[in-house]
Parts: structure tokens; sequence; C-alpha cells
């Protein structure tokens, strides 16, 4: 109970964040023409909460520049966070993370975020189903939601690719019982829902975020600290150099 308590304060405080980032946006981005659009798509894990935590955008942001890769970070959100230059360049803020959100809310408003940035070329689809987990939600209906997700990305963009990621875990004193036992049937289903979904058109790609990821990589029970972020930024950026367009 206490670390639902603390989540749900976190993405209450998330939710402000994000919103007088949006009222402070008087010039909202206009769709992208790059030839690599990204989306990051997910919950608090996507929108990181300097210095509390950390998202791993800056840090794939930094191995695809340093890669030389043509490409644009989408979404409806720009992180409001201060972030170092990079060869006197900024940080690309835009994504699509929602503290706090299940795969119910996300599914709910996907449409309408798609229509405002355009279709993605790349989504990077972070730990399906982990707040759904948290915070006692149905498994079934989680999974179910996960192939919603994929099925409307796909309907908007029949060849898109969408990498999926069987999540890393949260901190091992939390990681007990039930909680445990959704992380263990999700990352078997996630292959399942990659196979299953894969079209000759649209590849979904898993990529295995929880294999040497261990407490030392998270800032509290369940976000990244500065190595966690570059941990899943480099598994990210592994499979991206296989899918971006030159």
């Amino acid at each position: 109970m206490n670390l639902l308590l603390r989540i749900l304060g976190l993405s209450l405080f998330l939710v402000f964040v994000t919103a007088c980032a949006k009222d402070e946006d008087e010039n909202p981005n206009t769709q992208s023409t790059s030839s690599n659009k990204i989306l990051p798509l997910g919950a608090s894990r996507v929108q990181g909460a300097r210095p509390a935590f950390e998202s791993y955008r800056y840090e794939l942001w930094k191995d695809l520049k340093e890669g030389e890769w043509a490409f644009d970070f989408i979404g409806t959100v720009s992180d409001p966070f201060s972030y170092p230059l990079v060869d006197g360049e900024e940080f690309d803020r835009d994504h699509e993370g929602r503290g706090g959100w299940t795969s119910g809310q996300i599914l709910n408003n996907l449409d309408d975020w798609l229509e405002e940035t355009g279709s993605p070329d790349i989504v990077l689809f972070s730990s399906p189903g982990g707040n759904d987990a948290l915070q006692g939600k149905s498994y079934d209906t989680a999974v179910q939601n996960v192939n919603d997700i994929i099925d409307l990305l796909q309907s908007d963009n029949p060849n898109v690719t969408i990498i999926i990621e069987q999540m890393a875990p949260g901190r091992s004193d939390i990681m007990t019982g039930v909680l445990q036992v959704f992380f263990n049937q999700m990352q078997q289903e996630v292959v399942n829902i990659a196979a299953n979904q894969s079209t000759p058109e649209s590849q979904v790609i898993v990529v295995d975020m929880f294999t040497g990821f261990d407490d030392s990589y998270l800032a509290d029970e369940v976000h990244y600290n500065e190595t966690g972020a570059d941990f899943i930024a480099s598994r990210y950026y592994s499979v991206l150099q296989t899918v971006l367009e030159d």
C-alpha cells in the first residue's frame, strides 16, 4: 500500500509538470518530416522527473547523435527538465510518457496523440502493463490493451516498427508475490504478442530490458537513475541500428 501511495503521489506531480509544460508551449510543434520519426511511448519511465529519476530518452538521444543518425523524437509532451547541451545542440524533448498511466489510459488517448503528432515510423513501447501491475489491475485486461495499442499503431501506419520491452524489474524488495507473477507472465507474453502481431510490413520487435538489470540501476522502487537510463538506452540503440533508415 505504501508503494502504491508513493507512486500515485509521484503520478500527480508528473501530471502537474506535464500540464505546466503544455501551457507554456505557445507554439506547438508541427508534424515532423524526418525519415525516422521515433515515438517514445509509455509512462513515467519514459517521462522522467529530473533530478529525482531519469528517462532513457536523453541517453538514447546522445547515442543516436553520436551514431550520426537522422531522426526526430515525436510526441505531444515536451520535457520541461534541464539537460546539458551536446556539441551545442539542445536535447529533443518530445515524447509520449505519462507518469502513472495504465495501459488502458494510454490506449484511450493514443488516437488523439497520433492525430496531433502524425504517424511515427518507430515506436518505443516502454514497460507494457507496468502500472497495471503496480496498481493491481487485471493482467488479462493489460494484455488485451497492449494488443489493442499495437493494432491502433499499425492501423495508423501499416509500416510502423514497434520495439516493445520485456520490462526491467522494480527494486528487488518490491518484486514479491502477485507483482512478480505479473512480471514473469508479461515477459513471456510480450514474446507471444510480437510473434502474433508482426506483419510483413510492420515488425514488432522484442527488446530484453531485464537481463543484467539490477537494483543499482534504480533511483527508487521502479525508476531509473542515470546508469539505469543508459542501460535501457543502449538496449534500444542496439535494435534501432538495425531498423533506422539511413
